[in-house]
Order: structure tokens, then sequence, then C-alpha cells
């Protein structure tokens, strides 16, 4: 196993390196969040979305089945999808109009046999051959995902049990979509990436959580890691709260001056028998799985460059959920998000990092340390950087050579 423990900063500007992931990575053998099932409920149904740079459309077809397919006309490569999500019956190019079947046959090119026997296409001309490239998927519990590479492993083997557990444990039942965030990072895709895994920073940066006692490594939990390394979870359990730790004089995140207008944004209820409140799962590379108190919701980064990225939210509650619930987690969804009073920081740390390390001599590096330099679960500590080694476990695995100086 290579070193995790100390990480280049190099690793997080070099335009050649991001060149590479995309390559390597996001087309390499790694399976991706896509959407969720719920958000195709009939036939027609599209969402667009990404693997890093490609774009990709997700429909749910006349025979009810979900594919995914590139989302690029194979007459001139034009988008053709371009709404976020919506219903179609075809799906069709703005360009020159080619339209397709649900199921990405190409079904119309438009004065295919020209003008009066003049212009058009030539006879060896087939449609049959020109259909939206397919992209292997699966649907777990209701979520898709989806890869670019024909090797990948199948998708339960790629995750894990562990990682499999915890998506059942969220997804055990119908859910319906309950809204989106989206907000654009002005950093590498990478510092959000490990940041989402890192225990370390939450109770410290995220001054809410540990000024209302909604998270604090005092708690009881753990930091889960599958049989690579690569998929994480970091959890805490609210009741097995510990006073004391946390010093008011020497850590900014307790506030103990600042109260809640409205106090009810802390009700929750507590709807898992395991008694965990905070989890955070995080599928490498680039998807986010939380649960924070009744706030349920999958992110999806995607790389814009190698100093920019986007994240996607998709918050989600279950179809049965009574009113109160269903308040309770519009409520709480003020959390999360661009502005959300847990995650707003995590919007901006990842910029200031990037601002830090510019003209970073070729041999600095950050110092990953927390709880030792191996890469396993743990239930003692979260005060640990163990799920962030993971992270640079995978990501070293699939860059290989091209990390060599």
């Amino acid at each position: 196993m290579t070193d995790t423990s100390h990480i280049p900063y190099r690793y997080l500007q070099d335009p050649a390196l991001y060149r590479v992931e995309q390559q390597r990575i996001f087309q390499g053998p790694t399976w991706h969040y896509l959407c969720l099932e719920a958000e195709l409920p009939q036939q027609g149904s599209f969402v667009t979305t990404q693997i890093g740079e490609t774009p990709l459309v997700v429909v749910r077809g006349d025979d009810g089945s979900v594919r995914v397919m590139i989302n690029r006309c194979r007459h001139k490569g034009a988008l053709v999808c371009v709404e976020p999500r919506g219903q179609a019956a075809t799906l069709r190019c703005l360009y020159h109009g080619w339209s397709y079947h649900l199921d990405g046959r190409l079904r119309l090119v438009p004065f295919e046999k020209g003008i009066e026997g003049k212009g058009g296409m030539p006879a060896c001309f087939n449609k049959a051959d020109h259909g939206l490239l397919p992209v292997r998927s699966e649907v777990f519990n209701g979520v898709v995902f989806g890869t670019l590479a024909d090797a990948t492993e199948p998708l339960e083997t790629y995750l894990g049990p562990e990682m499999c557990q915890q998506l059942r444990r969220v997804f055990h039942k119908p859910v319906e979509v309950l809204g989106y965030y989206h907000q654009v990072l002005h950093n590498n895709w990478k510092l959000y990436a490990e940041n989402a895994r890192d225990s370390y920073h939450a109770t410290i940066l995220h001054a809410f959580y540990a000024t209302f006692k909604l998270n604090r490594l005092t708690m009881g939990g753990g930091l889960v890691v599958n049989h690579d390394g690569w998929n994480t979870m970091n959890y805490s359990v609210g009741a097995s709260l510990q006073e004391g730790g946390y010093d008011a004089k020497e850590l900014r995140s307790v506030m103990p001056d600042i109260g809640l207008a409205g106090p009810q944004l802390l009700d929750h209820r507590l709807e898992y028998a395991d008694g965990i409140t905070v989890a955070i799962q995080s599928i490498f590379p680039a998807c986010v799985h939380q649960q924070i108190y009744n706030t349920l919701a999958m992110r999806q980064l995607v790389p814009l460059g190698p100093d920019k990225s986007e994240l996607h939210w998709t918050v989600f509650g279950y179809v049965d959920d009574d009113a109160e619930l269903r308040a309770l987690r519009l409520r709480q969804g003020n959390l999360i998000g661009p502005a959300g009073y847990v995650s707003m920081e995590d919007g901006v740390i990842g910029e200031y990092v990037k601002r830090g390390i510019a003209g970073a001599a070729a041999d600095e590096q950050a110092i990953l340390m927390m709880g030792g330099s191996d890469i396993a679960s743990v239930t003692d500590s979260r005060a640990n950087e163990t799920t962030v080694r993971g992270f640079w476990q995978g990501y070293r695995t699939l860059m290989g050579d091209a990390l060599d100086d």
C-alpha cells in the first residue's frame, strides 16, 4: 500500500494531472452517482447529468427501464437534452433536428433523402449505426449509477458490503425529491472530495454543529472504510454526547452566546433503530450520500477544471412521510446547501486551501497523520483521517505513473 499520509500540493494544482484524471478516474473503472430513480417517474422522464466532463442523459424508456446514454448528438456533437430534467416522447437535438427514440436509436434525420432527389445523406448512411452511445448503468435500491469503463467491476463489489448496507439503510422504501441545490466551488474537485470524508474538521470548522451539539467528536460514532479503502462513511450517534472537550477559548466552533430565533430548527425525529443521527457516506470518486438528522441528500461533485468544480445536491424524503416529518425535512434543509448553517463553510474552505498553497514548492505536502497512517475502520475515535487517506489510496492507485515526478 502506498503512503497516503503525505500528499503533495501539486496533486491539487497541476493542469496536466487534471487531464489524466478525466481518463484514468472518471473514464476509468469507477462507478458514479447519476440520479435517483424517483426523478424518472414515467416513460419519457429524463435527467441530464455528467461523469467528469462527459455529458449524460438518463431516461425512463417506453418499456419502463432506465437507460443512460452519452448526451451528444451523433451528427455534430451538440447536446441533445439541454434542460436539467424533463419529459419527452423523443429526444431531439436543437441544432439540426436529429431525433432519437427513448432507447437511443436514431429515428429521424431531417431531409435525409434530400429535396426532390438532390442533396441528403448518401445511400450508405444507416440510421441504425448512429444511435446515442449507451453507458453501462445499474440501479441500486432506487439510486442510479453509471460507469464509462467496460472493465469496471459490478457495482455491489465496487461498493463493498459496508457501503451497500448504508445505502439499503436509507433507501429501504420509496423516496421523493424535495428539492435541489447547486453551487460552484472555486477549487480543485479533490479538495471537496476529501473534505466530505474528513471527520476531523467537521466539528471544528462548522460552528453550528459544535455550538448546538448536533455533532461533536465527543459523541460516539465511527469511521467505516470498505475493502480497498476507497469508499467510506463517518457517523455519529447524537444520544451518546459526552460534555467537555470543546473549550470555547480555543475553538471558534463553540459560540456559547449564540442562540436561535427559531429553535424548532433543532427539532428532529429519530428514524433509524441504530440511533445514528449524522452519517456522511463517500463513494469514490465524486459522490456523497448524507443523513444529517432528518435531512437526506445525494451530492454529486463535477470537475470543471484544475481549480473549479460544481456541487449538485438532491434533497429527498420518503413517499410515506407524514406532514409533520415532511415539514421537518424541509426546515432542516436550511442546514445544507450553499448557504446551509452546517455546509456553508465547505463552500469556501477549499478556496482558502487553493490560495494558501499557491506558489508552494514542489516538495511541499499536506500531512494526513491524525490517527496514524493506516486505512481501516475505527470506532474508538473520529479524531482520525483514515477515511481521507482512503480517498488518496484510490486516487494514487488509478493515477499510477502519472504521479511520478
